[in-house]
């Protein structure tokens, strides 16, 4: 690895007044907060839950697991960084930040596709659901998850792992391929059209296999009762819209040239901070299961507390 005199990444994040990142340092502390709780209540609801056994669950849950993480990649940094006037990073810290954001990232991708086709068994073969979704299958479908989002990340971070730098500043609050590349003292256009092949890639795939699962569920659901259709669209469009605010922000940061946007830091909020924020509420604080676990969960502790 090349890295010239360049030790260490100065970030210029959202604003340069004292009062701004105060202000912006609290909002992201209490988002972080209901981030951590909410996505952490889901979890533990699901393990503790005989009743939310189902694979849909299942995968909910390593959702929610992966957006903790995803989001604890930059947020904690950001909170911290918005108190002091020089925003730093190593080298080797920005190149690891790197790594785990595109492996959680790819991971969320993954699990969300996984998901459809979950949904569409489901809903298309009812009959064969619990032989073909079986525990074994699960597993093995989070576990290509996880490792799609592996090999996702390890190749973006090889890429920019061998560059030499010049530059040490970037406008943006943490690190990603786009900004760290305009750091490069050697020529990227190869490097730059690897990194849009890797992510567009798997966004596209994952994308093209979510419209299709969709679309099938769509013309499928013809066939069902008024109430199936209202119960089978009520689980799809919280999934859908998951999918639309992690996808549609993602695709505009990476199904792109290699170049940095005034934009890139707000839609880089969305996909790091506000989706995993919603996510509690969308995917499941709607569904009547969850809430009703949710509710056992408590009563039971505060029994227990009560004795």
């Amino acid at each position: 690895m090349s890295t010239s005199n360049v030790t260490e990444i100065i970030f210029l994040g959202f604003s340069q007044h004292q009062n701004i990142q105060k202000t912006i340092s609290v909002i992201f502390l209490l988002m972080y907060t209901a981030i951590v709780l909410g996505n952490g209540l889901i979890v533990v609801t699901v393990m503790a839950s005989k009743g939310l056994s189902s694979p849909m669950y299942f995968f909910l849950s390593y959702l929610s697991l992966v957006e903790m993480c995803y989001c604890s990649v930059t947020a904690p940094k950001l909170i911290f960084d918005s108190l002091l006037k020089r925003k730093v990073i190593s080298l080797q810290g920005c190149i690891t930040q790197i790594f785990f954001l595109h492996f959680f990232g790819g991971t969320e991708i993954f699990l969300l596709t996984v998901m459809a086709y979950d949904r569409y068994v489901a809903i298309c073969k009812p009959l064969h659901y619990v032989t073909i979704m079986n525990r074994r299958v699960c597993g093995l479908l989070v576990g290509a998850a996880w490792g799609g989002g592996l090999l996702h990340s390890a190749g973006q971070a090889f890429l920019i792992f061998q560059l030499p730098f010049c530059g040490s500043v970037i406008d943006h609050y943490f690190c990603d391929v786009h900004p760290v590349l305009k750091l490069a003292c050697s020529d990227t256009f190869l490097i730059s059209l690897l990194v849009i092949a890797n992510g567009g890639s798997i966004s596209v795939i994952s994308f093209a296999v979510l419209l299709a699962s969709y679309a099938v569920i769509l013309h499928s659901l013809r066939g069902h009762t008024a109430e199936g259709r209202c119960r089978a669209l009520s689980t799809c469009a919280s999934h859908l819209a998951v999918v639309g605010l992690f996808f549609i922000p993602c695709s505009f940061a990476y199904m792109r040239p290699c170049v940095t946007l005034p934009a890139d830091k707000v839609v880089a909020v969305f996909y790091t901070v506000v989706t995993p924020f919603l996510n509690p509420i969308i995917y499941s604080f709607r569904n009547t299961e969850v809430k009703n676990a949710v509710r056992r969960l408590v009563w039971r502790k505060v029994t227990w507390e009560e004795r």
